[in-house]
């Protein structure tokens, strides 16, 4: 199947979500029930930030915080990046890869209504984006 669009590989997913003065643990709790390694955090239903299980281990488990004590907004990365709804997976794994990082919430006007994580793009397409890239660079030195 050719995937074309983000809106095709999240279909009908629901949106792991917390707000920034929920404490890391309740965020945890979130990611578990949803099997995924990051949430959007919401505020007024605004994106404020994302919180993955990368800040959770550098930040607060490395940190000596507790996850009951420590709150979301203390240690999320805040205003992250994102891609539209409509976006073609190519734009996406771009945003992903130049920013070094593996989830990007998805947005759809001012709405934030998906996480894409990298492990959802199909392994073919990074490929292709890897081997296009290593093309062009090649061209690029000639």
């Amino acid at each position: 199947m050719i995937i074309h669009s983000v809106a095709e590989i999240l279909g009908q997913r629901k949106l792991p979500q917390t707000t920034p003065t929920s404490t890391v643990r309740e965020a945890c709790h979130v990611m578990d029930a949803f099997d995924v390694g990051s949430v959007a955090v919401l505020e007024d239903g605004a994106l404020v930030g994302i919180l993955c299980e990368r800040d959770v281990i550098r930040k607060c488990v490395c940190g000596s915080l507790h996850t009951a004590d420590t709150m979301v907004k203390d240690i999320m990365t805040h205003d992250p990046a994102v891609v539209t709804l409509n976006a073609g997976v190519a734009e996406a794994l771009r945003i992903m890869m130049d920013g070094e990082f593996r989830h990007l919430p998805v947005v759809d006007g001012a709405e934030t209504v998906g996480m894409l994580s990298i492990r959802d793009v199909p392994t073919e397409y990074r490929m292709m984006l890897e081997r296009y890239e290593e093309f062009v660079a090649g061209k690029a030195s000639d």
